[in-house]
């Protein structure tokens, strides 16, 4: 057994898992005049965060609530702003899929309703933040249990740590060990599909332009990125995704043409080619006695709307506004009634998004000429109503519903 790391006699705040959303929170309460302490928790080593070649679409509200936190300022440079969106049907008409609805990039003017991040660089950013404010780090470390006491918890470490907080948040994505420690069932089924996800060279640029193709198989997502290049979330069911990937660069390359045509000219691989399998996974409660979700751990949905991501920065939003709160008013950060409050908060805009993503999966990702029909007429009416695209940017840019503090880029 490895050597015990001294740790303090209590932390406010431990989180287990050291991704977006859990570095994120700890950046967020160690800001301000909480004074909270923190630590987190990750099994992979907090030094390797810049090899992840994945990119992410980070919301208009999000990148506010980074600028709040002192992030994007740091990152900006090297962030792809999307200046339009446009979807298209799966059928063919003389080598060029019909466009049904566009939308313009602004979410406020001068304001990009959603930017394209390279994870490489904005999780290192998020980490050298919470370091530098005084976060805890145990990483590599894994939470194999935790047990929880009348005004403490303590989570017990693989090495034999023993942390002990007032509240411990699991952060710790869509396979949760600490979710299912606590008992929090799960409303879940797989949709049989799996997202490839890679990065590719073009040859002509892409003017910021995001584009989204159903085809019958599922979403196939063009998202730029800086040059020339555009990462990639291509859905197939299981079995061709495992396929693909497995093959050649040649035939990969052949069936990616198909797919995402020519008008960006010559294609090439600019990236490792990786499978993600899809499906709906939904925690029925969000919070035990000293004990809440977060991010992934509380939701995995489809990547349709591009929407999984920004639903864990608006949990650690609400999450951190409840607790500084809590903390200034002298009540218990792990409560029951102070962390139902974040319950409610998050609950139903989560499972409303849950059942909107669904939705629009089981609609496109099908060839039925009668459906077709159906879903190219709404979304010909949608394009022709701006007050109604507009509501669309809103939900996209991450500001429907109430807005937590941060995500309007206002201090706590």
């Amino acid at each position: 057994m490895a050597r015990k790391k001294s740790v303090p006699d209590m932390f406010d705040v431990v989180i287990a898992g050291g991704g977006y959303v859990g570095l994120s929170l700890a950046v967020a309460l160690k800001q301000g005049d909480a004074g909270l302490t923190c630590a987190v928790v990750d099994p992979k080593p907090m030094e390797d965060l810049h090899k992840d070649p994945r990119a992410s679409a980070i919301a208009a509200a999000a990148s506010r609530m980074l600028s709040q936190l002192g992030i994007w300022q740091k990152i900006a440079g090297v962030a792809q702003p999307i200046n339009e969106m446009i979807v298209t049907d799966s059928k063919l008409r003389d080598a060029v899929r019909p466009v049904f609805l566009t939308f313009g990039g602004e979410a406020t003017e001068g304001e990009p309703f959603a930017h394209m991040m390279p994870n490489g660089v904005m999780m290192p950013a998020l980490y050298k933040a919470a370091k530098a404010l005084g976060v805890s780090f145990f990483a590599p470390g894994t939470g194999e249990t935790f047990r929880t006491h009348p005004d403490h918890v303590e989570l017990a470490l693989e090495d034999g740590t023993l942390l002990k907080s007032r509240l411990l948040v699991a952060a710790d994505g869509v396979r949760s060990r600490l979710r299912d420690l606590a008992g929090i069932r799960t409303v879940n089924w797989d949709y049989g599909q799996s997202g490839i996800v890679t990065t590719v060279k073009h040859e002509r640029p892409h003017n910021g332009r995001a584009e989204e193709h159903f085809l019958p198989a599922g979403p196939f997502a063009i998202l730029p990125l800086p040059g020339n290049r555009s990462s990639l979330v291509w859905t197939e069911k299981t079995a061709d995704a495992d396929r693909l990937v497995r093959s050649d660069g040649f035939t990969f390359e052949l069936e990616l043409e198909r797919r995402f045509g020519h008008h960006l000219g010559t294609l090439e691989l600019d990236g490792p080619r990786r499978a993600y399998p899809l499906g709906l996974k939904l925690a029925r409660d969000f919070v035990k006695p000293r004990f809440a979700l977060i991010g992934d751990a509380a939701h995995g949905i489809h990547p349709i709307a591009g929407q999984g991501l920004n639903l864990g920065f608006k949990d650690v939003a609400a999450l951190a506004e409840v607790l500084v709160d809590a903390r200034r008013l002298g009540q218990d950060l792990g409560g029951f009634d102070v962390l139902e409050r974040y319950q409610r908060w998050r609950r139903f805009d989560t499972f409303q998004m849950g059942v909107v993503t669904d939705v629009l999966n089981r609609l496109f990702s099908n060839d039925n000429d009668v459906l077709r029909a159906m879903r190219d007429f709404g979304l010909g009416i949608v394009d022709r109503m701006p007050g109604l695209k507009t509501q669309f940017i809103k939900e996209a840019a991450g500001f429907a519903g109430p807005v937590p503090k941060l995500l309007s880029g206002e201090p706590i």
